[in-house]
C-alpha cells in the first residue's frame, strides 16, 4: 500500500477537489437553474469531501481519521442524492451532463472512501495513526 506525507497527494482528495470544481462549473454555468437554497447546500457538502478527508488525514488517531472519513462519506452521498433529486426537471435538462459528471465523481469518493474505511476497520494502521493503548 503507497505511503502519503501529504494529503493533496491522496487520490480520493484529489477526486473529491474534482467534484467540488465541478460543483462550481455548475453553479457558474447554470446560476438560475437551480435555487439559491440548492446552490449553497451542494456547494457547501461538495466542498466538505475534500476538506473532511484533509482534516482526517492530519489528524492523531485512527478513530478520528475514521470519524472524518465518514463525514466526508456522508458529504458524498449528499452531493449523488441532490443530483438524484433535480436530474428529471425538465426545466434541468441544459445541466444534465454536469449533473450525471457530479453525480459519477461523488460516487467515485463514495467508493474510494469505503474502500479506505474498510482497510481501518480490518487492520492496523501503521504510523503517527497507530495507537496501541
Amino acid at each position: 500500500m503507497p505511503s502519503y506525507k501529504h494529503f493533496e497527494d491522496l487520490p480520493v482528495w484529489k477526486e473529491g477537489s474534482k467534484l467540488y470544481n465541478l460543483v462550481l462549473d455548475l453553479l457558474d454555468e447554470h446560476p438560475k437553474l437551480l435555487s439559491a437554497g440548492f446552490r449553497n447546500q451542494i456547494d457547501r457538502a461538495a466542498l466538505s469531501v475534500p476538506n473532511n478527508v484533509a482534516e482526517g488525514f492530519d489528524r492523531i488517531t485512527t478513530g478520528e481519521l475514521a470519524s472524518f472519513l465518514g463525514y466526508a462519506r456522508g458529504s458524498a452521498s449528499e452531493v449523488m442524492s441532490m443530483c438524484a433529486t433535480v436530474m428529471r426537471r425538465p426545466k434541468l435538462k441544459p445541466a444534465l451532463p454536469l449533473l450525471r459528471e457530479i453525480r459519477q465523481s461523488a460516487e467515485s469518493c463514495l467508493r474510494q472512501l469505503a474502500a479506505w474505511s474498510s482497510q481501518i476497520e480490518q487492520g492496523p494502521v501503521q504510523g503517527k495513526r497507530h495507537r496501541t493503548a
